[in-house]
């Protein structure tokens, strides 16, 4: 039998989002292990792990933040030489998933996206995977190995819980695919739920028309919650209607903040006091303003990798209430 005090854990991080796992490892008090990623003179990846890894429990970290494709590849290559250097296991720490829009056909002769990155890690050996907020549900059965699905509801509603009040509150669904989660806010606050009807026009992306407002609003502190702000077209829009029903005063939350232009102007220009993210992706100056606040992921995320080292449950975290 395995004796846990003969385990060892070791993190290894690409070069997309460094920080977020210094802070991880620093919380759970062990030092990062250097992949030594570089580049050869045509673009082509080479990863060397510092230390041997040989019988170690392996997390490879790695955000799928932009360039997403060169993101994905750092990480697929640094899982294949830890499969290789003999790692007892790999797991595949992903705080945001990259192409987890593209996860159902919409017309015909289109991929399934996010199914092709969940076979890619696999196929580079990765035993399990843990991700924070997927776009979907579905994806977790993309895979043939475990999953860990953590949520920033946590993170989220203490900041809620210590700045606003619920008496006035009205948590807000931006279209109906996230109903089910903001319900579960508004449960956990003890406040009222408001949704907004949206629609896209076909086969166009990044478009969104928000269309009626179901719930009372006039006059209340509305908090849109959603998974990710992309180009925050769809996010404007609600917040947009939101003002025209009435609404006194508007907060944006979002667990993954990819912000590709225009949406810090367009964040910035709206009718909203305050933008609350989580750090599940780098945010440099260029994607900084004043409205903007970011809170820490860093911890859901070390205590999810200690219960997966220890083989306790990742669920009893979030109280059973970490599925979509």
């Amino acid at each position: 039998m395995e004796s846990l005090a003969k385990r060892r854990l070791v993190i290894v991080t690409g070069r997309c989002h460094p920080a977020l796992a210094e802070d991880v490892a620093d919380k759970l008090g062990v030092g990062l292990t250097e992949a030594n990623l570089r580049e050869f003179a045509d673009g082509e990846l080479h990863c060397r792990i510092d230390e041997s890894i040989r019988g170690a429990h392996v997390f490879i970290m790695q955000t799928h933040g932009s360039p997403v494709n060169d993101s994905l590849m750092e990480q697929l290559i640094m899982i294949d030489a830890a499969k290789r250097a003999s790692a007892k296991s790999i797991t595949a720490v992903i705080p945001n998933y990259g192409y987890a829009r593209q996860d159902r056909k919409t017309a015909g002769r289109e991929p399934i996206t996010a199914k092709l990155v969940a076979d890619m890690l696999q196929t580079a050996g990765a035993n399990r995977v843990l991700s924070v907020d997927f776009h979907s549900g579905q994806i977790q059965g993309f895979f043939d190995i475990p999953v860990d699905h953590l949520v920033a509801a946590p993170v989220l509603e203490t900041y809620l819980k210590a700045n606003a009040d619920p008496h006035t509150l009205v948590v807000v669904a931006p279209d109906a695919g996230r109903v089910k989660v903001a319900e579960r806010y508004a449960q956990h606050l003890g406040c009222d739920l408001a949704l907004v009807h949206k629609t896209r026009p076909p086969g166009q992306a990044n478009i969104a028309e928000a269309r009626h407002i179901v719930g009372d609003v006039k006059g209340r502190h509305c908090v849109l919650i959603d998974d990710l702000i992309d180009t925050a077209g769809t996010i404007v829009a609600a917040c947009d209607l939101l003002k025209a029903h009435g609404a006194e005063d508007i907060w944006v939350m979002a667990t993954h903040a990819v912000f590709s232009p225009p949406a810090v102007d367009r964040l910035f220009n709206a009718p909203v006091s305050r933008v609350v993210v989580t750090d599940t992706l780098p945010l440099g100056p260029e994607k900084r303003f004043e409205k903007l606040e970011i809170l820490s992921i860093a911890p859901i995320i070390a205590n999810a990798i200690s219960a997966i080292f220890e083989d306790t449950s990742v669920s009893d975290i979030f109280g059973g209430e970490n599925l979509l």
